[in-house]
């Protein structure tokens, strides 16, 4: 790996050239990866996909003009200092506030890149389109807002926040509220069951642990074997299945933590506590997110779990 300070005018240009035709490969992928949920942000990126293809047509130029016809091979991997960035097939699907971000990201580093490598040019051409490349990337930014001004109203850019909020919802809060909810409730009766059969924190303690991971695992599998996603909109089948099954997990677990408390009568008054906060936390949850009227949501969580607590309560008391 070389380091910028020691590359020449011919391969700085090179790797100008390289760098600005992965970014409007980029551009394009993020394109076409919003284009079906988003079409009016995917109209920016090609926007600005054509934008780099233009700078990339005028250092070919240059170069073939300095240096003839042979362009090296010189990738961003192959010079320190450069950011890593994930390729963008592997953060499928995408996000559309992290593209965005992301985009942000890569006009400053390229603006950078110019302003060093135009300092350090000593051809006046080269020196002369390198400054440009500088100005325009940081008026690229302005360029970028003002291709949101034209292809996103306000209406739209709405629109498209709302299908991002309910893709989010979809993909990921759903799974989770399940699991939690599964894994607040249904473990429950075991675990208050036992605490009340044996008065021993420890036992009710093992308990709770195995009713907890059982469970997640349970559901996880249960989520991700639900379905594939590809009609639905609900994402990557695994990626559900371990939100849900984690959050099922982490449900049933902070009942269960309290009975590591020695003495009996404090656990069981810290896990009645730390009930009645998950239930709380899932009833807000289903506020916030699934729409569900306030006084609504707390008396349908309110009362499954009350059920549970008490059906565990009587069997273990039996």
């Amino acid at each position: 790996m070389r380091s910028f300070d020691s590359l020449t005018e011919r391969e700085i240009l090179a790797l100008a050239i390289s760098l600005e035709e992965e970014d409007e490969r980029v551009y394009a992928e993020y394109a076409e990866g919003l284009r079906e949920s988003f079409p009016a942000s995917a109209a920016v990126f090609d926007g600005m996909r054509e934008e780099e293809s233009g700078h990339r047509r005028r250092l070919i130029e240059l170069f073939k003009s300095k240096f003839g016809d042979h362009i090296p091979l010189i990738r961003r991997s192959d010079v320190r200092g450069f950011v890593h960035r994930k390729p963008v097939w592997l953060v499928q699907p995408l996000g559309l506030e992290t593209v965005r971000n992301q985009a942000a990201t890569m006009e400053v580093e390229s603006r950078r890149f110019y302003e060093k490598a135009a300092a350090r040019a000593q051809d006046p051409n080269v020196r002369q389109l390198l400054d440009d490349l500088a100005q325009e990337e940081r008026h690229h930014e302005n360029r970028a807002e003002q291709l949101e001004k034209d292809k996103l109203r306000p209406d739209i850019k709405h629109e498209e926040d709302e299908a991002n909020r309910r893709l989010f919802v979809l993909q990921i809060v759903q799974p989770g509220l399940a699991g939690l909810m599964d894994g607040s409730v249904s473990t429950l009766a075991p675990v208050f069951a036992a605490a009340f059969a044996t008065h021993k924190s420890w036992d009710a303690f093992l308990v709770g642990l195995a009713a907890s991971v059982g469970a997640g695992i349970s559901m996880g599998f249960a989520e991700a074997l639900s379905d594939d996603g590809s009609l639905t909109g609900r994402g990557h089948p695994w990626v559900r299945g371990f939100i849900c099954g984690l959050m099922t997990a982490l449900g049933g677990i902070g009942h269960t933590l309290p009975f590591l408390i020695p003495d009996f009568s404090a656990a069981m008054v810290a896990a009645v506590v730390i009930v009645l906060i998950e239930l709380g936390v899932i009833s807000w949850i289903r506020h916030r997110y699934m729409e569900t009227p306030p006084l609504s949501a707390a008396l349908q969580v309110g009362l499954g779990g009350l059920l549970v607590f008490v059906t565990g309560v009587l069997i273990g008391s039996s």
